[in-house]
């Protein structure tokens, strides 16, 4: 997996370019905690749930009904947000799928169980450039250095540079008005 701080590019670099009129800081936060809620399954290794379990790393937390649920709540919370309930759901749903397709573009692990709970199969895709995040303590050892590099490189980056690229195009669209 990624580490937290991978999971939130995405959703920092879309709050970044985001027009505040739009997307208020509430919604911006939700969507940065939506990107790494999915792993609140790492509790299961304390309470002894394998991690081929579909309760354990990478199982139901990471799949596409649970990613509705949540977006579900975002429609139901975006008065809360001060969004559109729309934009509540789209923005908090995508944030956190892209936490199971972060993770399924890792160097390793069980896969990711998108379609649970009509099967209990894992997936990778077929392309790995991010390095998988060691546990724990762990991310502050020479790998964990090496998978935070692979993070900033792979999804750090090209996050900024959308955002850049999105923020600018929206402020020369806003420059002719």
């Amino acid at each position: 997996m990624p580490t937290l701080l991978g999971h939130a590019f995405l959703p920092l670099g879309a709050a970044l370019a985001a027009d505040r009129r739009f997307v208020s800081r509430p919604l911006a936060i939700s969507c940065v905690v939506a990107s790494i809620l999915p792993d609140l399954d790492a509790i299961g290794y304390s309470l002894g749930v394998p991690y081929g379990s579909v309760w354990g790393h990478r199982g139901a937390t990471h799949s596409l009904v649970a990613v509705a649920a949540v977006a579900g709540l975002a429609f139901w919370l975006a008065p809360w947000l001060k969004a559109k309930r729309w934009l509540a759901s789209v923005a908090v749903g995508l944030s956190m799928a892209s936490h199971g397709v972060l993770d399924a573009a890792t160097s390793g692990g069980k896969g990711v169980a998108f379609f649970w709970p009509w099967s209990a199969e894992r997936f990778f895709f077929p392309w790995h450039p991010i390095r998988v995040s060691p546990m724990g303590l762990g991310i502050f050892s020479a790998r964990g250095v090496a998978v935070m590099a692979s993070e900033l490189l792979w999804v750090g980056l090209p996050a900024l540079v959308l955002a850049a690229i999105w923020w600018a195009v929206r402020r020369r669209g806003g420059a002719g008005r």
